[in-house]
């Protein structure tokens, strides 16, 4: 099973819906998957535990983990390119 660090500003609202969208897309593709949520300035400190890190907003840190952006997946544009790539990272 992989695990997926999902977050946002306040690591409550906007990573809700898009951890929501992440796991029933996995489940779709047959992709076992875990997810987490956080505030983006928790990151740094829980990213060694993940196997993907998926944003809702800017995070330019350097930590050794695949970080996707997914705003798309809040506004719709461009969803199904980004659920690609984040199962693409977890295959």
């Amino acid at each position: 099973m992989k695990r997926v660090l999902v977050a946002c500003g306040n690591g409550i609202a906007t990573s809700t819906v898009v951890a929501s969208k992440i796991r029933d897309y996995a489940e779709e593709q047959g992709v076992s998957i875990s997810t987490n949520q956080c505030k983006l300035m928790e990151v740094p400190g829980k990213a060694e535990d993940y196997d993907l890190i998926v944003t809702t907003g800017q995070f330019d840190g350097n930590i050794g983990t695949p970080i996707v952006r997914a705003l798309s997946l809040l506004t719709g544009i461009g969803q199904d390119e980004t659920l690609e790539e984040i199962v693409g990272y977890l295959k």
